[in-house]
């Protein structure tokens, strides 16, 4: 029999790295300029185009397809989804069809699904369309309500509308950020905006793997946020009573029946209002901000290693969530805006007990923005403990030891 092949879409080069380990022959699609000497030696092959553009992928791999016959399109990259998905459908290969990755992507037509379908995890929203729009939308849901894009990342652009006194800014806001340029425009365009009710409550995230359409909830996160929804930090596993764990999982079971996903990862984002659970957003991929080191340090499950080797064969099915081993946790570190003078105690804080990882993505000369989304974090700490509360405490001690000294000057960004 001849060796399987894996296309994959983007991502980090764990993924290639896993596919490999996992016996798999790996086909690698990448924009060029992220392409790098590490993955040239560890891959079989190499596309190496803007897979974005859908024009110009779809003739390329329906021919490499010809040569390389791969069996499966896997990616845990968030630009990565849709393309996947579209190569699944174009090859005939299964996995997530482009109907579910669209659902997922597209905010406000994940919200008509599930009006019609499953309206108790859902809220009402509408599309932003004219200054008026806000005017309706909140004579028909009263405040507060949120106004984000409809295919937003990263918290960017979402806005909390507490009364009628900020219906001008808010759309004001969202007309300037129309067509800003971020670093994944490209694939993430601000273009289209939604208006929801606003859902109070503690938010949590949901990650499970779907086997044939068997949906396996291996963890609940637990979500630290700014009062701007920036996400602060991340606790696993979440700190939350058996019964609203319960009320979660099902809502969750519940949502991806409700999408149609029949096979992979998922993060589900959650807030458990008044009312029960609530669906806000929804991805076919491991979470981020290193949720998947979160979940492999708890519970021995590898998200990342089941979403690029599932198909391979050689990993098992599992038939329930597995063990609790450890809690972990994440806390981001963070700075006054402005430019980096100074950076103290970063490898110190590497050394401590329980610490797996301590990241700073700023050095002396670099700026500190204001925090409004999570690309405006500076660093982060990864950190274990035998439950949540000492997981937390641990990263929180070791955050505060590493000190990001700022200055503001006459161009910092406000």
């Amino acid at each position: 029999m001849s060796k399987q092949r894996v296309l994959i879409v983007g991502g980090r080069i764990e993924n290639v790295r896993k596919a490999k380990e996992q016996g798999y022959e790996v086909v690698f699609l990448q924009r060029p300029e992220l392409f790098l000497a590490e993955h040239a030696k560890l891959v079989d092959a190499a596309l190496l185009v803007d897979y974005r553009d859908w024009g110009i992928l779809e003739p390329l791999i329906t021919a490499a397809h010809q040569v390389y016959g791969f069996t499966t399109a896997v990616t845990t990259s968030e630009a990565g989804l849709e393309p996947a998905a579209r190569i699944n459908d174009l090859l005939g290969l299964g996995g997530v069809s482009h109907d579910v990755a669209l659902l997922l992507r597209d905010k406000l037509r994940m919200r008509r699904h599930l009006a019609s379908v499953a309206p108790e995890i859902t809220v009402a929203a509408e599309e932003l369309d004219g200054r008026e729009s806000l005017d309706r939308f909140a004579a028909a849901h009263g405040y507060p309500f949120i106004v984000k894009p409809v295919d937003g990342i990263a918290s960017l652009g979402l806005q909390l509308v507490t009364d009628e006194a900020e219906l001008d800014r808010v759309w004001e806001t969202a007309r300037g950020l129309r067509g800003v340029e971020h670093q994944f425009a490209s694939a993430f365009p601000l273009e289209r905006f939604i208006m929801e009710e606003y859902v109070d409550g503690p938010e949590f995230s949901v990650e499970a793997f779907t086997f044939a359409g068997r949906h396996v909830i291996v963890a609940i996160t637990e979500k630290l946020t700014s009062d701007n929804f920036v996400e602060l930090g991340h606790v696993v596993p979440a700190r939350v009573s058996p019964d609203s764990a319960s009320a979660i999982e099902r809502c969750v079971r519940t949502f991806l029946d409700a999408i149609g996903l029949q096979e992979g990862p998922s993060h589900t984002e959650v807030r458990l209002s008044g009312r029960g659970p609530r669906v806000i957003e929804s991805h076919n991929r491991p979470g981020g901000d290193r949720i998947r080191d979160l979940v492999e340090a708890a519970y021995g499950f590898d998200i990342e290693r089941y979403t690029v080797a599932w198909a391979s064969g050689t990993l098992p099915a599992l038939e329930s969530r597995p063990p609790l081993r450890q809690a972990a946790a994440t806390r981001f570190l963070s700075a006054e805006p402005g430019t980096v003078t100074a950076v103290e105690g970063l490898a110190e804080a590497a050394e401590q007990t329980d610490v797996l990882t301590v990241a700073l993505d700023v050095a002396v000369g670099d700026t500190v923005r204001p925090l409004r989304s999570s690309w405006d974090r500076i660093g982060q700490v990864v950190a274990v403990g035998p439950d949540a509360d000492a997981a937390l405490a641990r990263c929180e001690k070791t955050g505060a030891s590493v000190v990001v000294r700022t200055e503001v000057t006459a161009d910092a960004p406000e």
